[in-house]
């Protein structure tokens, strides 16, 4: 009886580990399915161990790791890594700081979204120099355009230069270093909106003073007025007097009526420009060549609301030596491109399809700006001196709108009439000599008969 037993309790023990064991193994799942562990040999890990430290860093807090792995086991991925330097020393600190905020996480991710290109795109792929820009999409909210810098000759994806093509290559991927960073637009606006937001002042709303237009003084206090809304000051007659001669007569962003802070906005938007590419001149401009900067902040600061026509690079390269050196003209051709009104591209384009040509007042008076529809987008100016709008909406923040121009726009010059001959334009003044006549003699003669003569300088 023992040994039976100890030859059947083998076989029972083996019946009932046998479902256990089955239990037990892992299950295999297949070569590509989702959330497979990555290839030591992947892009994404080449990314980790890369000289791209700061984006590497970016990556991790931006909790992205576990969805880079699901994209990496989907498709090839295309990187655009923007060189340790421009994450370190070229980007503004503020947005840096706003990035790196927990509540603005989303912004983050879609920002380093936008580098990565679901595809592989390697140096074969990039367009000819004489082509169009090809476009692909990204694993953010904004595609990345592909293209050749027409100065340099070097591939370009946006406004960012491809310094180091093909650096990291892997089975599944590639990785380009990139000049810059790039910024989507959805990103900028949060940004901007921030700070818009953080820059009202908690004051008690007080309206800007009513000024008589034929005396230029207070009819009576304004009344209260809601923050943020019009002032009923004229623009023109709270700008200087003259181009940078002195401040505005209205109060500064520390006033008590300075609802907005202007001059962080115009700082903001000077930065914006600086990071979209192609308009530094303008902003050089704008800071160092006059201090126009200075007097928009203090417009915005009382409520008012501009519209900023900036030329692109390539446009003020155009303009000669002889149109700068004059006195006053920088701040004149400024003037000219600044619009006292609050217009986007789209509010624009509706306008000159509905009316056909719009005239905008500027800052530069009495000239006027004149918009018309062309080739589907918004001309400005007539003739030869026109300009297209190239980059809309660079910057729009409810207070200050920037839109990117091909051109550098002047005022039409003051024609003479055609009736008017030459004979007439050159007009000379002739005074003749007096002369003594018959009658101025005989006067003369009977002064002297009674010794007068001499009280008279025409008898003299």
């Amino acid at each position: 009886m023992d040994r039976r037993f100890c030859g059947l309790a083998p076989a029972l023990l083996l019946l009932v580990l046998l479902p256990i064991a089955a239990a037990a193994l892992p299950h295999r799942p297949a070569s590509n399915a989702t959330g497979a562990q990555i290839n030591s040999n992947s892009v994404l890990v080449a990314l980790l161990d890369s000289h791209y430290t700061e984006l590497a860093e970016l990556v991790e807090k931006a909790l992205l790791l576990q969805s880079l792995e699901d994209a990496v086991g989907r498709h090839n991925l295309t990187i655009f890594a923007p060189r340790n330097e421009a994450l370190e020393r070229d980007l503004d600190p503020e947005f840096r700081r706003f990035l790196l905020e927990p509540r603005n996480l989303r912004s983050l991710q879609t920002l380093l979204l936008s580098h990565i290109v679901p595809a592989r795109l390697g140096s074969p792929q990039w367009p000819l120099p004489d082509s169009r820009p090809a476009r692909h999409p990204t694993l953010g909210s904004d595609p990345v355009h592909l293209s050749v810098a027409p100065g340099s000759g070097l591939p370009a994806v946006d406004s960012a230069e491809v310094v180091r093509p093909d650096d990291v290559v892997r089975p599944d991927g590639v990785i380009h270093g990139i000049q810059r960073l790039l910024i989507p637009r959805a990103v900028q606006e949060d940004f901007n909106r921030r700070r818009s937001l953080g820059s009202i002042a908690a004051v008690i709303p007080e309206g800007a003073p009513e000024v008589d237009p034929r005396t230029h003084r207070l009819k009576k206090p304004a009344p209260p007025a809601p923050a943020g809304s019009a002032p009923a000051l004229p623009i023109y007659d709270a700008m200087a007097p003259g181009p940078s001669l002195a401040p505005a007569p209205a109060p500064g962003p520390d006033g008590p009526r300075g609802h907005f802070h202007g001059e962080a906005l115009v700082k903001d938007f000077i930065h914006t420009l600086l990071h979209y590419g192609g308009y530094n001149e303008m902003a050089d401009i704008l800071v160092n060549l006059t201090s126009l900067a200075v007097e928009m902040g203090r417009l915005v600061s009382e409520g008012y609301v501009l519209t900023v026509l900036a030329p692109n690079d390539e446009a003020m390269a155009k303009l000669t030596t002889d149109q700068l050196s004059e006195p006053g003209a920088p701040e004149q051709i400024v003037y000219y491109h600044i619009i006292p009104e609050y217009q986007t591209e789209e509010s624009m384009y509706n306008a000159v399809r509905r009316f056909g040509k719009v005239r905008y007042d500027t800052l530069r008076l009495p000239h006027k700006m004149v918009a018309q529809e062309a080739d589907g987008s918004v001309k400005f100016g007539q003739g030869d001196g026109s300009a297209y709008l190239f980059d809309p909406d660079i910057y729009t923040d409810g207070r200050i709108s920037v839109q990117g121009i091909d051109g550098v726009l002047f005022p039409a010059e003051e024609t003479a009439p055609a009736s008017t001959t030459a004979a007439e334009k050159k007009v000379v003044k002739v005074v003749a000599k007096p002369r003594r006549g018959k009658l101025m003699e005989v006067a003369c003669s009977m002064l002297g008969a009674f010794g007068q003569h001499s009280h008279f300088s025409s008898c003299q």
